[in-house]
């Protein structure tokens, strides 16, 4: 494992021209100080977990001192914003340090983000509050041990140093991974400068990277946008599946990758709202949750027209037919999965969206629901009751059941084998916003412990974890719901 002076970069998106990005240092913060550390995390750029221990680590990854052979820059890009073209974005608090590269050959961009001004912070500061910086670093991490393609996180720093939001607030700076940030509005930057070069020499830098096999092609722009359409088509599957909303899903929030990236004002659902918006801003529900798939096409238009230069119109256009095909496989996929049904039948799309309207009708508890689902039992005259009493109309779930009861007869599912492959698909845990505030709220009083302690917890989401049960609970009946904006 290596130390921080032994890190190994290779900077390939430094070696891009100065038209991709503009150099700049971070502004360092004073007294900085650790928040908190993922071991996980740093395994994937071959960092030794011992390093945390040592002064210059909370100097680095905080701005304040520069890791050796790393270059850092901000990267330019645009971006639709809630559906509003804006020509020129760019990381405006994000500072990439450079590309480090593990044992195994693999690269991971070292992202600073909240490290100060760039030449893209416009009217902002720079800055990262220790409230939107905590609920990154958690959902992140959340996401990856939920199986959902993601940015990493490595650790949080601090610093008592004022942050000036709708109050006061403290800095803190979050150092994120990801093999490339490079997004969707990183190509919109371009095409609609009418730089069509630069389109084309980004494509073949991203090709190059991350999508070698496509080289060798007929039409490797074609099969590039082939697979970011595959792959975000299921990267969206799995959030519905899992119950999750992005809130800001701008095409310069939408990862070339297929990566969940720039978290903000997400939320994982409580009581199952089909409607559910969990950014306070988005007062027209552009990005509710059951809007998240159209969007997610919608975005991926834009990213194609893009392209034109490179690919013709119908060709691009048969592409994104597949998004829909891709996502309707995949989340009946992973659906059929949290019903524990093992085989595909025609009745099951009717059966899931009854489900869906029934827990609808009653505000049924989105994850408590499929957790306590693998205990059903099939026996006729067994009763269900924990599940029947969490609907307002028990009957409603009575039929539903009888229903499910019948599909599953028409395989091979004994109760017992059933609940074991279901409880490695439902998670107890996810990062619910009423708990992402308490240990907010605590770490802005100081005390980490419950934040590194849910980090713990939430890196295992299938296990039971009897001692942790007060991460699981729903929000106390008749709070209010968390308010969460793009503030941060």
């Amino acid at each position: 494992m290596a130390t921080l002076k032994k890190l190994q970069f290779d900077n390939t998106y430094t070696r891009l021209p100065d038209a991709f990005y503009r150099r700049v240092k971070p502004t360092a913060l004073p007294a900085p100080y650790l928040v908190s550390f993922n071991p996980a995390a740093a395994g994937l750029i071959g960092l030794d977990e011992r390093e945390v221990s040592k002064p210059d680590f909370v100097e680095c990854f905080t701005g304040n001192k520069i890791l050796p052979g790393s270059e850092p820059v901000s990267a330019i890009y645009a971006g639709h914003q809630f559906g509003t073209f804006v020509p020129q974005l760019g990381d405006g608090r994000a500072i990439l340090l450079g590309e480090a590269v593990n044992e195994k050959g693999e690269r991971f961009d070292i992202q600073l983000k909240g490290a100060g001004l760039t030449p893209f912070s416009r009217m902002g500061d720079g800055r990262a509050v220790l409230r939107s910086t905590i609920r990154e670093y958690l959902c992140s991490e959340a996401m990856h041990w939920l199986g959902i393609p993601t940015t990493r996180s490595l650790c949080i720093t601090g610093s008592d140093a004022p942050v000036y939001r709708e109050t006061v607030e403290t800095a803190a700076v979050l150092t994120r991974l990801a093999p490339t940030h490079v997004r969707f509005g990183s190509f919109e930057l371009f095409y609609y400068r009418g730089q069509y070069e630069q389109v084309r020499e980004l494509a073949d830098y991203v090709i190059g990277e991350f999508f070698a096999p496509l080289i060798e092609t007929e039409n490797k722009y074609l099969e590039f946008l082939r697979e970011v359409v595959r792959r975000t088509a299921r990267l969206i599957a799995h959030w519905q599946a899992v119950g999750f909303a992005h809130g800001v899903m701008n095409t310069d929030n939408m990862s070339v990758l297929g990566l969940t990236i720039d978290y903000g004002p997400f939320g994982f659902l409580d009581e199952f709202d089909a409607g559910f918006i969990c950014n306070h801003s988005d007062y027209a529900g552009r990005y509710a949750f059951d809007q998240q798939p159209n969007v997610g096409l919608w975005n991926l238009y834009k990213l194609a027209q893009t392209f034109l230069p490179l690919i013709e119109p119908e060709e691009a256009e048969l592409v994104l037919g597949d998004y829909q095909a891709v996502f309707s496989e995949r989340f009946f996929e992973l659906m059929r999965e949290k019903l524990g049904l093992q085989t595909e039948q025609a009745e099951d799309e009717k059966l899931i969206s009854d489900l869906f309207e029934i827990l609808q009708a009653s505000r049924v508890d989105y994850t408590n629901f499929f957790r306590r689902l693998g205990d059903f039992k099939t026996v006729e005259g067994e009763k269900n009751d924990l599940l029947q009493g969490m609907f307002i109309d028990p009957k409603s779930f009575d039929r539903w059941a009888e229903t499910y009861r019948i599909r599953l007869s028409k395989e091979p599912s004994a109760d017992a084998e059933r609940r074991v492959s279901m409880r490695l698909v439902n998670p107890k845990f996810v990062l619910r916003n009423h708990i992402a505030q308490m240990v907010i709220e605590q770490a802005q009083a100081g005390d980490y412990k419950e934040l590194n302690t849910l980090l713990e917890v939430l890196q295992k989401p299938f296990d039971e974890q009897p001692s942790m049960e007060r991460f699981a609970e729903p929000p106390p009946v008749g709070s209010e719901r968390i308010a969460v904006s793009c503030s941060s």
